[in-house]
């Protein structure tokens, strides 16, 4: 005869200083999670990742930019639900507790972006969570009004920076990772032009661009950005060496190994250690990561899992992936950039760095889900991948009046460095990285 037990114990591993939050405090925002309502979690305005126990219930609730996993440990006492950012910190308490042998990182569980994970009941048999969806934006209904829409984009990514400067503690230095594409390059312009705007000292702000060995388009591309809008004086560049870029060290701090994140995550340990070594003290930085994702701006063509039907008719694909009810949907790792976020999250946390992706808050997103691309593209790829330049181009003019640089598109780990050496690094065959990952827990 099976036997139901109620929750032994729940471990709370998070670092509630990761949240940033702006109309309300920590403890009211968990409050809300607790409760379990979706309109309420909608409510709270920034990035988060929380948890909330009310009785033999609890819940957990999260945005792209914070990662949340949980894990569930059978003691003799009872149950006990593990929570952290980490695969390995749950591992480690479970270690502590000798419980190792419990452990294996397939049996952790990702909290899937933009949903409330409800677990009511923890043992023998052990139940299945369920998900209520807190973030559902209507899906493109606004007129094909390109420059309305770029200005309504825009203006959204802006008053987010510009909430996130006013946590800033003053005089602190504020960084942008930046390439001189067309999302960093938004990002940069709307941090300078919000710090104007709020009577800050714009010379706290720095671009910094990585370059490894000298090699790659990047930086020359940033230099031409920035002195295209006479604000060459805030770049900087961060050099680092072909040995600094690491792929079994990223897959350790990623915990992933989906090819394409790992390269971007590998870079952007390089260029987080290299800004570190630079700036002992430096904290805060922003970047553009999202942009590709609200505004679908990657090839069709290299994913043989996508049509264009399936970008553009699937709400938030590239940001949650195929959706928590789908066979395609990972338990272990959710999907889209609510995954994939950890190429920047990661990172961040391990190089002591607080980080904003504006492109990442639901805002934002919202204002992208409402554009309609349908309409606008009439389902042909090249006007789906020009549509991103053409958005940001116009809203950047619109809420700042500086007249934007678009270049062409190119992944940030392909623009740091000579094609040769990337060879070098970083394999080919996907079954490299998975094999990597799971050497890290054998």
């Amino acid at each position: 005869m099976q036997t139901t037990e109620t929750i032994s114990r729940v471990i709370d591993l998070m670092d509630a200083s990761r949240n940033t939050i702006y109309n309300m405090t920590v403890e009211e925002a968990r409050a809300i999670v607790t409760r379990g309502d979706p309109e309420g979690i909608r409510g709270i305005d920034g990035q988060f990742a929380l948890v909330g126990r009310d009785g033999k219930t609890v819940r957990m609730a999260r945005t792209i930019g914070r990662l949340m996993r949980y894990f569930i440990a059978k003691l003799q006492a009872g149950p006990a639900l593990v929570i952290s950012d980490r695969i390995d910190d749950i591992r480690s308490w479970l270690q502590s507790e000798g419980l190792a042998d419990q452990f294996h990182a397939s049996y952790t569980r990702m909290v899937p972006a933009h949903h409330a994970v409800e677990i009511r009941l923890l043992g023998c048999p052990d139940p299945n969570p369920t998900y209520r969806r807190f973030f559902s934006p209507p899906r493109g209904t606004m007129p094909a009004d390109l420059d309305a829409i770029g200005e309504r984009y825009i203006a959204a990514a802006h008053d987010e920076i510009a909430k996130w400067l006013c946590t800033v503690p003053e005089d602190a230095p504020i960084g942008v990772c930046f390439s001189g594409g067309i999302d960093s390059g938004a990002v940069f312009v709307l941090v300078y032009h919000a710090m104007l705007k709020l009577g800050m000292n714009p010379s706290r702000l720095k671009a910094f661009t990585l370059s490894v060995d000298g090699g790659g388009d990047d930086l020359k591309q940033a230099r031409t950005f920035l002195e295209a809008l006479d604000l060459g004086l805030f770049l900087e560049p961060i050099e680092v060496s072909r040995s600094d870029i690491r792929m079994d060290e990223a897959i350790r701090v990623m915990e992933d190994y989906k090819p394409l994140d790992v390269q971007a995550g590998a870079m952007t340990m390089a260029l987080y250690r290299g800004i570190r070594s630079r700036h002992a003290e430096w904290r805060h930085l922003l970047d553009g990561d999202g942009g590709d994702e609200n505004l679908k701006d990657y090839p069709i063509e290299e994913n043989p899992e996508l049509t264009i039907r399936s970008v553009l008719n699937n709400s938030m694909l590239y940001q949650e992936g195929w959706g928590v009810d789908s066979m395609k949907h990972s338990l272990t790792y959710s999907g889209g950039q609510s995954r994939g976020y950890a190429r920047m999250y990661a990172p961040a946390v391990e190089s002591g760095f607080a980080t904003l992706s504006p492109f990442t808050s639901p805002s934002v997103i919202a204002v992208a889900e409402d554009i309609p691309f349908i309409e606008l593209t009439d389902w042909e790829h090249g006007r789906l991948y020009q549509l991103k330049g053409e958005v940001v181009s116009r809203g950047v003019r619109a809420v700042t009046g500086m007249e934007f640089p678009v270049f062409e598109k190119r992944r940030f780990q392909h623009g740091v460095m000579a094609d040769s050496a990337f060879a070098d690094i970083f394999p080919e065959d996907p079954q490299t990285y998975r094999k990597a990952f799971h050497a890290l827990y054998a």
